[in-house]
């Protein structure tokens, strides 16, 4: 079992890039920002992309096996997000708007709560959050799709970097 097959968790890290966006998005975006956020390297690839420090310091690491299958590991996570979006919005925790698209939002206590994840995980999530939502924010859905195809790719490493 992984943390991703914990219902709370996966909860947790959707309060937390609401929290970091600080404005409603739609599921989509949520979707994809909370996956990369957890598995950041698969955008700052390249040794000499200037977030790998920031997101190697914080604890990331592109040799661990989340990253061996991200294409089937994004699809899972997809699977989960309307139910584990439901349940935040049937606890009070997430608002949802529907003006023209659906958007999700935190509510004060669901920013109340964000606000006490204080383990050495959540910290390092936030870090990822921030330079998620920094890289893609201004992409339109089209773009953010396509990215995403590339992002998918399993990293390849050399065999002397591998475990």
């Amino acid at each position: 079992m992984t943390p991703d097959d914990l219902t709370r968790f996966r909860q947790a890290r959707l309060l937390l890039v609401l929290a970091c966006a600080g404005e409603p998005i739609d599921a989509e975006r949520l979707g994809v920002y909370e996956f990369l956020a957890g598995h950041p390297l698969l955008l700052a690839r390249a040794d000499d992309d200037p977030d790998r420090t920031a997101l190697r310091l914080a604890g990331f690491d592109d040799r661990t096996v989340g990253y061996a299958s991200p294409a089937q590991r994004f699809a899972t996570a997809q699977l989960h997000l309307g139910r584990d979006l439901g349940a935040l919005v049937a606890r009070g925790l997430v608002d949802v708007a529907a003006a023209g698209r659906v958007t999700y939002g935190l509510t004060e206590e669901g920013a109340i709560i964000a606000g006490r994840f204080t383990a050495m995980y959540a910290q390092s999530y936030i870090t990822a959050v921030r330079i998620v939502i920094r890289r893609l924010r201004r992409l339109s859905g089209r773009k953010l799709r396509e990215g995403l195809r590339i992002w998918l790719v399993p990293v390849i490493l050399p065999i002397e970097d591998r475990p």
